[in-house]
């Protein structure tokens, strides 16, 4: 199978081998973009007490693996996160490898409807595939279900654990991602020690019922206050996209514009193009970690709204 970068893609269960994913920068001796640990997985990290610091802002500095991980995310403008209620009758699973094999390297267990049991199971299965694929894989709120599945990191919301509680059990190479959705916490402890930002709701959406909508402007103050890499969450899809990477995100979090589509493979890869396209400026200089990303698969029409 070949993905987006024209790259052959190893067997399941393999890492891929050589060159950078989509949305990952090639430099001379770097780590492929397959989830290799070279230390302690998750669960020995946490039983020998480590912790780590931030991102660019403050702490101990961290791992080589978190630093890949990281700008993974940060050259991934499209970001799926999984909710199987709002698939359309299908499985996350499908869902994750139509977006997969269009080019998505960034995927979100989140599954809000579901059991802890098949929260885990969706992870476990999708566990592989990212890996095949050169892709993060990042789990909602559930530190015991990241652990588990021996997943990339976790994202976490403002009455969750702390971060650095999450850090210390997950061990240091992992993500930790924290919504924001007021411009006070911005300025909080755990703002300046998370690895990423989610801000938002940027648009009104149905997949959250007690969703804060902070409308674009906390992308805009988001941005100039954090060197850390931004996901816009809440109501993207095509049509509003690029409002979004224009106002600061580096990356777009989306659930039923993939997940509810007739084809999610080529929603996703629309919602790429359109996404890389809006991190470029009018000179061709990229603007956010969007525009610096692979090319997604080809597509018969680049406006795909859903």
């Amino acid at each position: 199978m070949t993905d987006p970068s024209g790259r052959e893609s190893a067997d399941s269960g393999a890492l891929t081998q050589g060159g950078a994913a989509p949305g990952g920068p090639e430099s001379a001796g770097a780590a492929p973009y397959g989830i290799a640990r070279d230390g302690p997985g998750p669960v020995e990290a946490a039983s020998l007490g480590h912790a780590s610091g931030n991102v660019p802002l403050s702490g101990a500095e961290p791992t080589p693996e978190r630093i890949r991980r990281r700008e993974l995310l940060r050259h991934s403008p499209i970001y799926l996160v999984t909710e199987e209620s709002l698939s359309a009758g299908r499985t996350s699973e499908e869902i994750a490898e139509a977006a997969l094999e269009a080019g998505i390297r960034v995927v979100q267990v989140r599954e809000k409807d579901a059991s802890a049991r098949r929260a885990l199971e969706v992870a476990m299965n999708l566990r592989p595939l990212t890996r095949r694929f050169g892709a993060l894989l990042l789990i909602n709120d559930r530190i015991d279900i990241a652990i588990a599945s021996d997943a990339d990191g976790v994202h976490v919301g403002q009455e969750d654990l702390p971060l650095a509680i999450a850090r210390r059990l997950l061990g240091p190479d992992a993500l930790v991602g924290l919504s924001i959705t007021d411009e006070a916490q911005l300025d909080g402890d755990d703002a300046a020690a998370a690895d990423y930002l989610g801000i938002g709701a940027v648009f009104p959406t149905g997949s959250k019922g007690d969703a804060t909508l902070t409308g674009l402007t906390l992308l805009v103050e988001a941005r100039a206050k954090t060197m850390a890499p931004i996901v816009a969450i809440g109501g993207i899809n095509a049509t509003n996209a690029a409002s979004a990477i224009r106002a600061g995100a580096d990356s777009l979090a989306v659930i039923t514009a993939i997940a509810a589509a007739p084809e999610p493979g080529f929603a996703a890869a629309a919602l790429w193009a359109v996404a890389a396209a809006a991190g470029t400026g009018p000179s061709g200089a990229a603007t956010s970690g969007a525009a610096t990303s692979g090319a997604p698969a080809t597509l018969a029409e680049e406006d795909y709204s859903l």
